[in-house]
């Protein structure tokens, strides 16, 4: 089972955002997405959170802020089997 909400800040042109939306998808975590190119405030905040880099995908979970985790982290971080 998933945790709580779970917000992912992504591009429409990152292959991490598709991989990372497709192994969610594909464990039924349901997430909100933020496309940074087109919401000016997700975009400083994906910066904030990242030190400064516009790091995507990045996620939001439980109030903290995770830069393109990998595959196994993520599943870590939401509750799911890898």
């Amino acid at each position: 089972m998933s945790k709580g909400l779970i917000r992912m800040y992504s591009t429409r042109w990152c292959g991490d955002c598709f991989r990372a939306k497709a192994f969610l998808e594909s464990r039924g975590v349901a997430y909100e997405e933020v496309d940074i190119e087109r919401d000016a405030e997700a975009a400083a905040l994906v910066m904030r959170a990242n030190e400064g880099k516009r790091r995507v995908p990045t996620f939001e979970i439980e109030g903290a802020y995770h830069g393109n985790p990998r595959l196994d982290e993520l599943a870590r971080l939401t509750g799911v089997k890898l």
